[in-house]
């Protein structure tokens, strides 16, 4: 029985309840608004008020990120076992509590701690949870829908949550505009995740220590890790370096901004086209394309970056496939492994994706002081492409499956 027919059976005469997505929606976007993207506005202040270097302040959040990815293989066996509702609601009441503590933290270590329970609340209610009660859910023929709708209103919590919580710290200081962060995301979360999400849990006589086991035993899963390690990867590179890299290449701070705010509404673009195409082509050809766009993209940057229409046509280029991973990833490993061990699946495939999404922004700046940008960009290049090429290898393990 190959994977799509395990999904299916696993979801056979099964209807989701619309709220649920719905819900999903609102919670995936809220989460990260609150508990990963209001960070960077709380920089300034926090390094007045703990009298701390950027940077020391930057390694919090990048803490938060790599504890979230060591909890993830945890967090994937216990969504396999016993569904998303209970951890999700707790995860969400604890992310809250976290940035209710962090409101009142007074040094860096307190911020460090703080922090680390971020991550672990982060993994419990972010897209690899919501993805893992979807998956349960919908059989193939409805989860790409399913997975877009989540990540289309989802993909905007940058655009609301930043202006958001500017505003809030301006009127009010950072401390007590995350009281008011921490209070309204507990009331729209920990509701909604206790009543909206559906439980399911694999069937009692899975054996979720054989799919994982096999599947990490065969070059497909490697493939499809070394396919979203590297292209993850450069995208936390862009999206940390790209404003820098666009003023170093002369143009004004508010175009480069403007222009890297592009990034956060093509990622939605790139979902909605990739879905629409699923109808036509294999999900890993389609994002095998996303990801030589961004290697293009990237290799052009420091060729016809100088001039505003060669900054906006590579931007553009790169931002098409800057949200594709987060729905070709729960596509493919469901569509290849069956929804039983899913969670796990995932869980253990987080690992390293989110080690390298903390770790390359810090490497990418190291080889920006030493060799300069456009060496950065070349690395950049190079991880898109060996993304693409090694889901061009496991599309052609697909069709020796099939």
């Amino acid at each position: 029985m190959n994977g799509n027919e395990r999904g299916v059976i696993a979801t056979a005469g099964s209807k989701p309840p619309a709220r649920m997505i719905g819900a999903l929606a609102i919670t995936q976007t809220a989460g990260y608004g609150v508990l990963y993207y209001a960070f960077s506005v709380f920089i300034p202040p926090m390094s007045r008020d703990l009298h701390a270097g950027v940077a020391q302040l930057t390694g919090a959040i990048t803490l938060s990120v790599l504890v979230s990815g060591l909890v993830a293989p945890l967090v994937g066996r216990w969504l396999d076992r016993h569904g998303g509702r209970g951890l999700m609601t707790v995860g969400s009441a604890l992310g809250a509590l976290a940035v209710l503590a962090w409101s009142q933290v007074r040094s860096l270590v307190q911020l460090y701690l703080v922090c680390g329970v971020l991550g672990v609340a982060s993994a419990m209610v972010l897209y690899e949870a919501a993805f893992a009660v979807i998956v349960a859910w919908f059989d193939a023929a409805r989860r790409a829908r399913a997975l877009l709708a989540v990540t289309v209103v989802a993909g905007f919590a940058s655009s609301i949550f930043l202006p958001l919580t500017g505003f809030l710290a301006e009127a009010y200081g950072w401390r007590q505009a995350l009281v008011i962060l921490a209070i309204g995301y507990a009331l729209t979360a920990v509701p909604l995740h206790g009543l909206a999400v559906r439980s399911r849990a694999a069937p009692p006589h899975t054996d979720r220590r054989e799919i994982v086991g096999a599947a990490v035993r065969e070059r497909p899963f490697w493939l499809l890790a070394a396919a979203f390690l590297t292209q993850t990867g450069a995208v936390a590179v862009m999206g940390v370096l790209l404003v820098t890299y666009l003023i170093v290449l002369g143009h004004p701070p508010v175009f480069a901004a403007g222009v890297a705010g592009l990034l956060g509404v093509l990622s939605v673009t790139g979902r909605l086209v990739t879905t629409g195409l699923q109808t036509r082509w294999p999900v890993a050809v389609i994002t095998a394309v996303m990801f030589g766009l961004q290697g293009l993209a990237a290799v052009l940057l420091p060729l016809v970056g100088r001039s505003v229409a060669g900054a906006v046509v590579a931007v553009v280029l790169f931002g098409l496939g800057f949200g594709v991973a987060t729905i070709a990833r729960p596509a493919l490993l469901a569509d290849r492994y069956g929804t039983a061990a899913y969670a796990s699946l995932s869980g253990a495939l987080a690992l390293p994706i989110t080690v390298a999404k903390a770790i390359a922004p810090l490497l990418a700046a190291g080889v920006a002081q030493l060799a300069g940008y456009p060496a950065v960009m070349g690395a950049v290049a190079a991880a898109c492409g060996l993304g693409a090429v090694a889901l061009i290898f496991y599309r052609r393990t697909e069709g020796a499956v099939a």
